[in-house]
């Protein structure tokens, strides 16, 4: 495809994640600040998890089959953006948390569609989703970094609502832009009849020994890799020793990496496949975790830090190149929903599993003078990564076809 589309295929990442860069990284800063207690703090962290369930069921089977992508985009986001406002004005508890998850509600299906949309307009998505995809990583750095350095632990609340401001901001402009994306039409349902649901023909192809595996996976996966963000801004601080100014910048270290390597995924993909690809992807968070384990101690602040860079490889290797191994194996009729059924774990299940388990198991592994015993805790996740590798390994047995030749053969899948 010419340079044009592409472009704004890019930007649409850009505007895409930064929306949700907006808030992350200052949201368990802000809702201490209001007096939220503890279980209301989870629930609220627990958000996406809601609306990715909620999303499966719903929004991504209106977008595969009813409205244009673009259209769906332009409407979600001017709703969320409203509902961004709404939290930002919120001082109790539970308009907070509704406004909240009101946008999570039409702002979560939204990255499967704008994932769709991508991957309905690249010639070659096993070369170019990487580039387009890394616009997402981009967006989350520009936002997100200048509301670490510019909001403080010392900021006021009406300071701190910004974050939100600036999310709604941004989700606005998502919307009048995504009406100037190329035209994605709804697909209509296969043979199997126009009644059809979507997420249910896509649920179905769970039967498939090589999806049903690749679910699996996704679920360890998605469950340690959102254990990290549980874990790591801790660990940094006791027993390594970092600075709490320097621990949101170390942690976006990852995301610089990011960038690089969403370049290279395409080239790696046709080099080696789907499977190696995705192993590789799972050995960064076993690499990275066996690290923290065995070397959880001040004086390797160094090698603690260097290690952030794993986590482009962990991102990019395998959940960047699951979206396009499911744009390429399940049906064009149901994309949107497959790419909702598994953000239901990046996003839902393995969230919420990461939140309270994680938690639990930290909390369990803490003596009576509040030191955790972060090698016990960080062989869990090492472990579990060996686990999900032999999978991959031993019962992932995807279709023979090449990465760059499956958008012409993802038809007869």
């Amino acid at each position: 495809m010419n340079q044009g589309p592409r472009f704004k295929l890019f930007l649409m990442m850009v505007l895409e994640i930064a929306i949700w860069g907006a808030w992350q990284v200052q949201i368990f800063n802000y809702m201490p600040m209001l007096k939220f207690e503890q279980w209301q703090q989870n629930l609220a962290g627990s958000m996406f998890g809601i609306a990715s369930v909620v999303g499966i069921f719903f929004s991504n089977q209106f977008a595969d089959r009813n409205f244009s992508a673009e259209k769906f985009l332009a409407f979600s986001h001017g709703v969320g953006g409203l509902a961004l406002i709404g939290a930002a004005l919120a001082k109790e508890f539970t308009p907070f948390f509704l406004c909240f998850l009101l946008y999570g509600l039409f702002y979560v299906p939204t990255i499967s569609v704008t994932n769709a949309v991508a991957f309905a307009h690249l010639k070659d998505p096993a070369r170019d989703f990487g580039l387009v995809r890394m616009g997402g990583t981009v967006g989350w750095i520009v936002v997100s970094w200048p509301l670490i350095f510019l909001l403080s632990a010392n900021s006021t609340v009406t300071e701190m609502r910004w974050i939100f401001l600036v999310g709604a901001m941004i989700s606005f402009a998502l919307a009048a832009f995504s009406l100037t994306l190329p035209h994605t039409p709804p697909k209509k349902a296969g043979e199997g009849g126009a009644e059809t649901l979507a997420w249910l023909e896509a649920a179905k192809l769970l039967a498939v020994p090589y999806v049903l595996i690749l679910f699996i996976v996704t679920l360890i996966d998605s469950t340690i890799h959102n254990g990290y963000f549980v874990l790591i801004g801790g660990f940094l601080r006791n027993p390594i020793n970092m600075p709490d100014n320097w621990i949101a910048a170390i942690t976006t270290i990852g995301q610089v990496a990011e960038i690089v390597t969403m370049v290279i995924l395409g080239s790696v993909l046709k080099k080696i496949g789907w499977k190696w690809t995705m192993i590789l992807g799972i050995l960064g968070h076993c690499l990275r975790f066996a690290t923290f384990a065995f070397f959880d101690k001040p004086e390797y602040q160094g090698l603690i830090v260097a290690v952030q860079v794993l986590h482009g490889i962990c991102y990019a290797f395998f959940f960047a190149t699951l979206y396009i191994f499911v744009d390429a194996v399940f049906p064009k009729d149901i994309r949107t929903s497959a790419q909702g059924l598994f953000n239901l774990l990046v996003l839902g299940a393995g969230l919420v599993i990461a939140n309270f388990w994680f938690g639990s198991l930290k909390a369990q592994w803490t003596d009576a003078n509040g030191v955790v015993n972060y090698h016990k805790l960080f062989l869990v996740p090492t472990g579990l990564a060996v686990a999900a590798m032999l999978l991959l390994l031993l019962f992932f047995k995807p279709p023979t076809v090449r990465p760059q030749e499956a958008g012409a053969s993802a038809s007869a899948h």
